[in-house]
Order: structure tokens, then sequence, then C-alpha cells
């Protein structure tokens, strides 16, 4: 299921940054101007009655002006309009409806996604003060509701009114089941948009093209020989300088949620650019989410090449993405579509081994083979002792292994088991997830 977006937008300091904090359950630094940190600051994934939403804040929205910071925010949260399922217009009842608020409100209508009109600083618990009412005048066709970014007041109401805007998906279609989704991620201008119709123009049988989300990415579905797929892009992102960093926040923003509906992640890499702080960031998502992923490495015509040059760029690959070891690496030229058929058959692979389940009894073979050729560690005379292991779930493929103590059950130690595991039985690709408890937890 895709995870709804929910905006918060408003003029400068009615308090959306206070109520993305309140939502969100905890203090993030989102106004924090530090390198490499704004980027995961402006969105947060919450969840409410069994459902997660994925909040997303912006800046303040000042219709009128000429400020070049203030123009730049409003650009900030016009993007973030076009992300979302459904919006939060969030207004300050103690300075009243203003003609800004109007004009954000015309904005909000024209964009046709469902707005909800939160109207901020109704602290006191009750009747909301007569100013409330003034809020009716904005156009919007559901009721204002009355909250406390600071308090919390009314945020539940808010939250339930959300989630009846954004239905959970049926997904009646079970053609889609078979198919493999594929997510192509990566930064701005690395070539996702050239690889999608390299490989859709290429194809002897394009199905269909699936309506694109309201999250600007376009869902292709199509088969070849090597199987169906529907390919997620989310190539809507353009970066038009290195100023304009913030837009690359929304970048990242669209990279999750493209993970989280994917089955396999295609990471996709500028050869001419080398590997980026960004690129790194993106594929972390990955990652975190337990995708199975292949690094593609994109534009390799352009690269002055010897016989040392794929090994070179491998090596600084793996290094940037020492987190992710087990990630397949595949050199193509969208382009000119060298190697891109290889990149199929990495791709089943990928989805195969993220489900592959290993039966019980095998897996304690080889953990006690792996207990018996690298003894548990010890500390101050008490020794790690491994009762069992069993599989848990797949993609990711998820162990859980009881011990006598998690707190002796070193990082390290786990990483050798991880790496055991791989040695026999592959988990090509695919990342692996172990749960480590003590004998006599409860699940």
């Amino acid at each position: 299921m895709s995870i709804p977006v929910c905006a918060i937008v408003g003029r400068p300091n009615v308090g959306k940054s206070t109520l993305f904090n309140k939502l969100a359950g905890k203090r993030i630094s989102i106004v924090e101007d530090t390198p490499g940190v704004t980027r995961d600051r402006i969105y947060n994934e919450i969840e409410w009655c069994g459902r997660r939403i994925m909040l997303v804040d912006t800046g303040g929205i000042e219709p009128k002006t000429d400020s070049a910071m203030l123009v730049h925010m409003k650009k900030q949260a016009e993007t973030a309009i076009e992300t979302a399922d459904v919006i939060i217009f969030l207004t300050d009842v103690t300075v009243g409806l203003t003609d800004d608020d109007r004009s954000i409100s015309s904005l909000l209508i024209k964009s046709g996604k469902p707005v909800i009109i939160a109207v901020n600083k109704c602290d006191r618990i009750g009747d909301p003060p007569l100013g409330f009412y003034e809020f009716y005048n904005l156009g919007i066709k559901e009721e204002p509701i009355p909250v406390s970014s600071v308090h919390g007041n009314g945020t539940g109401d808010l939250l339930d009114r959300v989630l009846a805007y954004c239905p959970e998906d049926t997904d009646e279609s079970g053609e889609l089941d078979e198919s493999i989704k594929v997510a192509v991620i990566g930064k701005p201008n690395a070539g996702k948009s050239s690889l999608i119709n390299k490989i859709l123009g290429s194809e002897r049988l394009i199905v269909s093209d699936i309506a694109g989300t309201t999250r600007d990415a376009i869902d292709s579905e199509f088969e070849n020989g090597y199987g169906r797929y529907v390919l997620i892009d989310t190539a809507g992102i353009r970066r038009q300088s290195k100023v304009s960093d913030p837009v690359e926040k929304y970048s990242v923003l669209r990279a999750k949620l493209a993970v989280d509906r994917a089955d396999v992640c295609v990471i996709l890499i500028d050869a001419s650019e080398g590997v980026t702080e960004q690129d790194e960031k993106i594929a972390g998502l990955a990652h975190e989410a337990g995708k199975p992923s292949v690094i593609v490495v994109n534009k390799w015509d352009l690269i002055e090449k010897d016989n040392s040059t794929v090994k070179e760029f491998t090596s600084k690959l793996r290094t940037a993405f020492s987190y992710m070891p087990y990630a397949e690496i595949l050199f193509i030229s969208a382009k000119t579509g060298q190697r891109v058929d290889r990149l199929f058959p990495m791709i089943n692979s990928c989805f195969e081994q993220s489900k592959l389940r290993i039966p019980t009894g095998t897996l304690n073979d080889v953990l006690n083979d792996a207990t018996t050729r690298v003894q548990p560690p010890s500390d101050k005379g008490r020794y790690l002792r491994i009762y069992y292991m069993t599989q848990a779930g797949i993609q990711p493929p998820t162990f859980v292994i009881f011990c006598n103590s998690a707190e002796l059950f070193h990082f390290s130690y786990q990483r050798y088991i991880e790496n055991k595991l791989r040695d026999v039985f592959g988990f090509r690709g695919t990342p692996i997830k172990l749960i480590i408890r003590e004998r006599g937890d409860k699940a």
C-alpha cells in the first residue's frame, strides 16, 4: 500500500513547524540550516489508527512579495502541494483572516487536492474563539478544525480528517501482483527518464501506462522476455542549479515514496559526476527499507577507460556504499542501450533472493558450524550462548536469533553470522535483517 502524503502549508509564522513536530511526536529542527541535515527534516512518517501518513513541512507562503527568499519558499510549498494527496492549510486565529490567507486558499482550490483548514492557536479546550468562524469564508467546503500546535488540542480530529481523504488501497488488479515493481531512484539528471524511455522504447510489448500518482511519478507496466514489470519513475524532479538545494529535499521524499512501493530498487549513479553525498543518501533509503537493490552506473559511454577503470570505479562504489555490500553493480549507457538488457536478470535474481526461505533445521546446522569455527564473544567471564535461529519473514529475509544475552551479541558477531548466511545461501542483492532476542523475550 502506498503511503498517503499530507503537506502542511500556510503563511509564515502560523505554527507549521510546531504542528509538524506535534504530529510527528518528536522535536525536529526543520529550519536548521546545516549542510546535509535539511534534506532529512522536511518529512516524517507517522502512524495514526493503524495507518501510515507521510507528513511534509513547508516554508511559509507569502503570495505578494519581492523578497527572493520568500519567493523561493513559495516555490518549495507549491512543489509540496503537487506532491501531496491531502493538504492541511494552517491559519492563525490570533491574527485572523488575512488577504494572504485568501490568496493561498485560491491557490489550493486550483490544485484540485483535498484541503483541510486547521485554525491554529485555539489553545483553550471547549468552544473555539469567535475569530475562528471567520475562516469559513475561505471557500473550502469542509468545516475548519480548531487546533493548538503547542498543546495538541484537535490534532486527533485533524488526523482523522486526513485519513478520511486517503482511502486504503484495494489493489483489485490481480495482474499487477504478478509484476515486479521496480523503483528507479537517483538524484536529478542521473538519467532516470532516459533509462526508462530506453527500456520502454526497445521492448516488443508495452502492456499499458498506468495513470501517474499524485507524487508526479509515472508507473509503466510492460513485459519482455524476462518477465512482467512495473517501472516506478521518479524523474519528475529537475534540479535547476546548485543554489536550489531545497528542491532536492523533494527528490529525496519522492524517492522514499517510490522505494516504499517497490519490490526492487534500481539506484542510478551518474558516472560523469562520480558518487556524491546525495547518491549515498538516496541509496540509504532503499537499504533502510530492506529493499533488494541494483546499483546502476549510467553514462558509462562518457568515461575514458583503461584496463583498470571498472575495477577502480567499483572500489569507489563499494567504499561509498559500504553499508550495502550485497548490492549488485552494473555499468550501462541509457543513451546507447549498452548493457541495459543485463539489468532484468539482475532484478529477477534480487527479487527471488529477497523471497528465499530457509528451513529452520538447515539454518541451525549453519549456525552451529559458524559458532564452532568462531566462538561467540564474552565479557568479564560472561559468555554469549546462542540457542537457535529461525526465519521470521521475507522481503527482506528476516531471522530471529535466540540467545542468553543480547548485550553480548556484538554487532561484529552479527555481521559474521550474516556473512555466513550469505556464503551458504546466497542472498545476493538483498539486505538481511537479524533480530536478536534473549530467551524468554516475547516476540
